[in-house]
């Protein structure tokens, strides 16, 4: 499968495929041309790559956890570990973007023009 192929069978980008190629993601035979050349197994892992990448993982814990991920053989209780540090880490992110959006929200409610003001801020 070229890399067309593979673009569209999987809506990644060819820059995307190269890109998941040089980080070590994903693996390509060359053509006598130059040619990327895929085994049909990577539809299904340029499909985890870009399930895990929208988890929030980036490329270096991507290369972590995929062999884990991609033999049953090898998994073992630290792919769990690595997955749960990484949700740990997503739900403080959620903790922090809450409390931003409540400040935000506050900032709103004081600065709104089109609401009347009290007698205290208008004096």
């Amino acid at each position: 499968m070229r890399i067309g192929d593979l673009s569209a069978a999987t809506g990644a980008s060819a820059r995307s495929l190269r890109y998941y190629e040089e980080q070590g993601l994903l693996a390509s035979t060359r053509s006598g041309g130059g040619q990327r050349h895929y085994p049909s197994t990577a539809v299904d892992r340029v499909s985890l790559i870009q399930s895990l990448l929208s988890a929030g993982l980036n490329s270096a814990a991507i290369l972590d956890v995929l062999p884990c991920i991609s033999n049953e053989a090898i998994r073992t209780p630290w792919l769990a570990d690595r997955l749960t540090s990484e949700l740990d880490r997503v739900n403080k992110q959620i903790e922090d973007l809450h409390r931003t959006r409540d400040i935000l929200a506050g900032l709103v409610e004081e600065y709104r023009v089109d609401q009347p003001r009290s007698q205290e801020t208008a004096s």
